[in-house]
Formats: C-alpha cells, structure tokens, sequence
C-alpha cells in the first residue's frame, strides 16, 4: 500500500506540474514557444540522460568492470562540448523544430526520411531497453503480483497523460522534478547504506578508494572493451550521436531562447554527467562491502545489485520508498521525452503534418508498449551494455550522414542513401565476428565510430564527381 500511494502522490505531482506549465498548443508541443530557461533545462536532461537504466545498472556495473565507466563520462564532457559548439549552432542557424530536416536542407528529401526512420527505429529500442528493465524492477520488487505487462501498459498510459496535451513544453518541467527526486533518492540510499555500515562521509570515501573495484583507468590491454582510448573515444562519439543527433535530447535545447542559453546549457548538464555517475559508482561499492557485511549472496547479475539488497528489507522501509521514487522518476524522465519526440519526428519528417500529433502520440504509445514487451522476451545480463551496443548499430549511419554534410560539400546520389545506411552496420556485424574469429579482437563502442566511417564512405562512392551547389 505504500508503494501504491507513493506512485500516485508522485503521479498526481507530476500532473500538477505539467497542467501548471503546458498550455498545450503545437507550437507548446514542438518546440515549447522557445521560452525554456537554460537552467531548468539543462538539469532537467540531468534526469533524462541518466535514466533508470544508471539508476539501476551502473551501481552494478562495478561487479565486472570495477569503476572504468568513469572513461567514458570523461569522454562525455568533451562530446557535450562538441554539440553544443558545432552541431547547435547548425540547428539554430536553420530554425529547425526536428533536427533530421538539416538532412533536408544538405541533401534532399529521401536522405531527411532516411535519418528520421533510423531515429524512429533507434530511440524505439533503445527506450525500450530502458523501460524493459525499469518495469522489470518496478514489478519484482514494488508490485509483486502485478503482472509485467500491466505495469508497462500503466506506465506509458500515466506518461501519456501527462505528455498528450502540452509535450515538450511541460517536459521542461516535469523533466527538473523528476532529475531532484532521482538525485535525492540517490543520495538518500548513499546515506543509508554508509549508516548500516557503520561509515561517515570521511570513511565511506577511504574505503571506496580501498576497494579492488576502485580502478577506474585500463592503460595496458588493448584487446580489452575497457581500455581508456576506447571507452574515452566511444563516449565522445555516444553523446555526438546520442544527444547531438538524437531529436529526443536536443529538443528539449531548442526550446531555449537562444543559441547562446542552449550552449549553456549543454556544457552545464554535460559537467554535472561525471560526479553523478561517479556517485552511482561508489554506491555499487559500498552494497557490496553491505552484501558481505551481511553475509547476503551476491547476485549474479550486476542489475541485481540494488534492487536485490532493498528486496531483502535489511535497508529498511524507508530505502524501499527511495528506491521506487527513483525508479519511477528515472523511467518516466527517459520514456516521457522519448515519447514527446518520436511524435515530432513522425510528424514533423515523415508525415510532414503537425496536425494529427495526438492520434499519432496514441499509437505510438502502443507501439512504445510492444517494443517493451517484446524486449523483454531478449533480456539482457547488462541493460547498459545493450543499449550503447544498439546505440553502435543504429546512430552509426546517422553520424555517417550528418558527418558527410558537414565536412564535405559532396552530393550524394539520393536513392542509395538508405542502402547505405543499412549496410554500413550489416558489414560492421560481419566484422566483428570475423575480427573474434580471425585474431580474438572484440569490438566495444568503438564500433560506432566504424559504423559511421563505413557510412561516410558509401556515401563518398555515391558522390563521384558530383558537388552540391
């Protein structure tokens, strides 16, 4: 009962918030009247980037990795960087609602249509990713003996409410309350798991520094996914393409006032990324250091971590209420915008129509549950290594394209742009297995960065002799 009732306080809050700031218009919905305060925004994506997947994943992600995630969150600066310097200032200059009609603008009509399917595909799974593990969590261990399917269908129901009329306009906001209640959540169970371990602020940091989960930098294996240039350079290239060329991140900093307050704001979120994520860290060493204390078994899965030792009651009721606070915040901060801009995007690119936004926001709920369920059936060991390896398959082309207009003044021949942009991860699947095979490499993230060559490429070979005017 009290998991129910904090759910609908939370909902209810959340309703409130989103009546008070829609006003529910399409300009609202698109592009949120471009009256967004950069402050509210950039800590309002704080909640969006992170997603219940780091709430729940990354803690767990010491199991395995120890803490060399922290490679890639450095990598994540400089990428913010690199979006709010280069590819802002690209979407501003061309008042663009969707940033995929740059596409347009650069190469013409199939090519625009091209980079929105491969969105629409890519932010479906890869938000279903997220959501799939959320409600997973949500069901196990808050709704015991609701069935998984009711709580994905009641979860994207209560986002639809709250999005259908005013979309990104309201997002803004909810966006910044739920990002304070998924950081308080977190620091809460931070400060509870050092009291049930007999630890201050002073101790708890000694012996996360003491931990042999502790390492964050792999200098010396290059044949490792975990080696700092690999996993640096992959997490520059993941925000370039996960946020920079992801409509469902950068719409939200179009709605800024200014180029200006949108750079502000990407810099500010993207240095907020590093200390956040490390406090996730830490917190996965210290609920081991809590397991054994107790003399709990550790869960196989690093997923399991968090959401295993809050099962066990040890936490106390009060954890539990954190617990479901933050992951009900986190799911509903990912899956709220990813919903708000499929619709743009389908309306805005693919249908060309602003009008039918709320039948298509309908039936892209639906679509939103299917994907959820049908994740389900595939799972995943780590939800986090799932989605940046989708990420490295479906942004590829994306990067290829984008990367194509920018640096070259080349004309692509429009219709084999999307055989290009299917083959290039096709072949990228192909060689990873034959570079597993052949000389026991694996590619990590880096395949992205393949990916998006391979696309450059194909289109460089459809633009013999051919320049744009």
């Amino acid at each position: 009962m009290t998991i129910l009732l904090t759910i609908a306080a939370y909902f209810g809050l959340l309703l409130i918030v989103s009546r008070l700031t829609g006003r529910g218009g399409a300009d609202a919905f698109f592009r949120g009247e471009r009256k967004s305060p950069w402050p509210v925004v950039a800590f309002g994506m704080v909640g969006a980037s992170l997603s219940g997947v780091t709430f729940i994943s990354v803690p767990g992600m010491v199991m395995g990795l120890d803490m060399t995630y922290l490679q890639m969150c450095m990598g994540f600066i400089v990428g913010y960087a690199l979006v709010a310097f280069v590819l802002l200032p690209l979407y501003y200059r061309h008042g663009l609602t969707s940033i995929y009609g740059y596409l347009r603008v650069r190469f013409g009509r199939v090519s625009h249509k091209t980079g929105a399917w491969f969105f629409v595909v890519s932010k479906l799974t890869g938000a279903a990713a997220r959501l799939y593990l959320v409600c997973l969590i949500l069901q196990r261990y808050a709704l015991p003996g609701v069935p998984y399917w009711a709580v994905v269908v009641g979860t994207l129901a209560l986002i639809w409410l709250y999005t259908r009329r005013s979309g990104v306009g309201a997002l803004v906001w909810t966006d910044a309350l739920q990002t304070l209640c998924l950081i308080g959540a977190l620091v809460g169970i931070l400060w509870r798991a050092m009291q049930l371990l007999g630890m201050d602020m002073g101790a708890a940091w000694a012996a996360v520094v003491a931990s042999e989960h502790s390492r964050v930098f792999v200098w010396d294996d290059w044949g490792s996914t975990q080696h700092f240039w690999k996993q640096f350079l992959s997490g520059v290239f993941i925000v370039v393409v996960m946020t920079g060329l992801d409509q469902d991140m950068m719409q939200k900093n179009l709605t800024c006032r200014s180029l200006r307050a949108g750079q502000k704001d990407l810099c500010s979120y993207g240095l907020l990324f590093l200390p956040v994520n490390a406090l996730f860290l830490a917190l996965g060493v210290l609920l081991l250091l809590l397991y054994n204390k107790e003399g709990l078994p550790v869960p196989v899965g690093g997923d399991q971590l968090l959401p295993g030792l809050v099962a066990t009651g040890r936490m106390g009721g009060g954890v539990l209420v954190m617990f479901t606070i933050g992951i009900i915040a986190s799911a509903f901060s990912s899956a709220d915008s990813a919903l708000t801009a499929l619709t743009t995007s389908v309306c805005v690119d693919l249908i060309e129509d602003e009008r039918p936004r709320r039948k298509v926001h309908i039936a892209l709920a639906c679509v939103f549950v299917l994907c959820v369920l049908a994740f389900k059936q595939i799972g995943s060991q780590s939800v986090i290594d799932a989605i940046y390896t989708l990420a490295a398959y479906t942004y590829g082309p994306l990067l290829g394209l984008f990367a194509f207009g920018m640096l070259t003044r080349l004309q692509p021949r429009e219709r084999g742009v999307p055989i290009v942009a299917v083959l290039a991860p096709v072949m990228c699947g192909a060689l990873d297995v034959i570079a597993q095979r052949c000389w026991g490499y694996r590619f990590g993230y880096e395949l992205l960065l393949l990916n998006g060559a391979l696309s450059f490429a194909g289109l460089g070979l459809l633009s013999v002799g051919r320049r744009s005017t």
